[in-house]
Formats: structure tokens, sequence, C-alpha cells
């Protein structure tokens, strides 16, 4: 076991979907096996316009050959490992420094191992960008009525991960308090702290955002931790969204159940555009695969 990089961008022509599958070439087969039962970083290079640099971390179940596309292996995801990097992480820092020590040469200079999809990565320098990665200091804080932790307030230190020493190496764990906590601050943020569905943003004075953050396929049914699988609700949304009374269409039409029972006050909390306000990165909105399941699931029709 190790811990490596896999490099993805949004516009893959890979079958990607990181928090489920990572789709790549016989070429790096012995690197991915080397990553199995153990956590990888995901980085998307800095040529990519607006790159988010590292952003997310996930743990690497097993390796199956691609039963679609002969050549092509699968490095699936352990479900619920997946999680965004609350603060995504650049390739280097401000002298020029990069934060993954390991693709330095001998000289101390950046060599071709850089450019590698997978590469394996060092318990050093994994550690660095994901402290860096999961830096909590500017959180949204949720409406009054949700549950807060006493680091969310400023009244305590924060832990926000558990290092155990291994061997030589370290290992950590992210508890789901931690991941509800930074789930909500990556898809608040991507929403500007806006509901996507009224459009309204709310923050009172001591900074807390009406809206919360909810799963479009819940935790339960087996739904990651990533920001397409989430969308910002204010409350009595949320309450529709989770009962069914309203779902999103693929392009983000604003579905409403034929069996609400109010539909006049319904359509008072909807953009009038009945269109969803949507986050500016497309990475980041609703993934068809995931409305598909609460329409399927959820959405009475």
């Amino acid at each position: 076991m190790g811990y490596g990089v896999f490099i993805h961008r949004s516009d893959s022509i890979y079958d990607d979907s990181p928090a489920e599958r990572y789709q790549f070439p016989q070429i790096y087969l012995g690197r991915v096996q080397s990553c199995v039962g153990d956590w990888i970083i995901y980085y998307e290079p800095r040529k990519v316009a607006d790159t988010r640099g590292y952003f997310a971390i996930a743990k690497i179940e097993r390796v199956i050959a691609d039963p679609k596309a002969a050549g092509m292996y699968l490095a699936l995801v352990e479900p619920g490992s997946y999680l965004d990097f609350v603060t995504p992480v650049p390739f280097a820092d401000v002298s020029g420094a990069p934060f993954e020590r390991g693709v330095l040469n001998n000289e101390g200079k950046i060599s071709g191992r850089a450019q590698s999809a997978v590469r394996p990565l060092s318990a050093a320098d994994f550690n660095r960008i994901v402290e860096l990665g999961m830096d909590e200091s500017e959180l949204v804080l949720p409406r009054t009525g949700e549950p807060v932790q006493p680091t969310e307030l400023g009244e305590g230190p924060q832990a926000p991960f558990e290092f155990e020493q291994a061997r030589d190496r370290a290992s950590f764990t992210v508890s789901r308090i931690v991941r509800d906590r930074i789930f909500r601050r990556t898809v608040l943020r991507a929403y500007s702290e806006r509901c996507a569905i009224s459009g309204i943003r709310l923050i009172n004075g001591r900074g807390r955002a009406e809206a919360a953050a909810a799963h479009i396929r819940p935790v339960e049914a087996s739904g990651p931790d990533i920001v397409s699988n989430g969308i910002a609700l204010s409350g009595t949304v949320h309450w529709m969204f989770d009962r069914g009374l309203i779902s999103l269409s693929d392009d983000l039409r604003i579905l409403v159940s034929r069996q609400a029972n109010d539909l006049d006050s319904i359509h008072s909390l909807i953009n009038k555009n009945g269109i969803a306000f949507a986050p500016e990165r497309l990475s980041q909105r609703p993934h068809p695969h995931f409305l598909q399941w609460h329409r399927e699931n959820c959405f009475k029709q």
C-alpha cells in the first residue's frame, strides 16, 4: 500500500467519476495497484484554466479491468471515502517551491515525474497537502438550528483529522462530523451561499448562512460527499427536496410534484425562470447521475 497522486481534469477523455472510479491505461497498472487499500490525492494540471490544483482525497478499494474498454482499467474508489478539499492546494507556494516534494530531482528542479498521470506520493507530501487542503479557517456557519461544532464558533481548538503513526508512515481517518462540516463548506461556497431553488442569499451578522448543503443522493443511500452530489437549499426548500415534492431535470429545470397540496405556495418559492441557480464551474454543478437517482427514488411524480 502507498499514497498516490491521480491527475484528473473535468474535461477528461477518460471515463472518470472521481468519487466512484478512475480509468487509466495499462502503463499505470503497477502504480495504481500499489495504492490499493490506501489514499490518493486528485490533482488538476496547471495548464487547465482556473485549475483547482490538488482538490480532493479518496481511498482506492480495488482495481479491475474495464469491461467496456480493452486495455483500460478502473481504480474503484471505496464508497464514502471521497472528500473535496475545503481549499484547493496549488502546485507550488508563492516562492515557486512545489508542495509535492517528490517531483523534484537530485538538483532540486522539477522532474518529468510531475507529468505522470499516476505517481507515488510520500507520507510527508500527503500530510502536507491534506493539511493545507482541509484548512477550515474561513468556514461559513450554518443557519440557526443546525448542529454546530464548537470549533465552528471559534470556541475551541480544531482537530479535523486524527493522525496516527503506523510504522514509518502516517494514516488518518475522517469522521462523519468533519465530513459534514467540510461538505457544507464546499457546497455553500460553490453556490455563493445562495439557495439554488429560490435564489435567496441570507447571511446574518454573525456570518451564518441560511442555506444548508443538501446531498442529492443521501449518504444513507451511498451518496458521496462530492460537490456535484450537493446543492445549497434554504430550510423549507430543503424539506421539500428531501420529501420529493421538488426535484431537478438534468438541465436543472425545477420540477414540482403533482402530489403537492399547495402548488401556488411552492411556485412562489421558485426562481421565476424555473431554472435552478448553479455554480459557475461545470464540475461542481449537480451531476445527471445523482439527479436521476433523486427523480427515480425520491421525487413524487
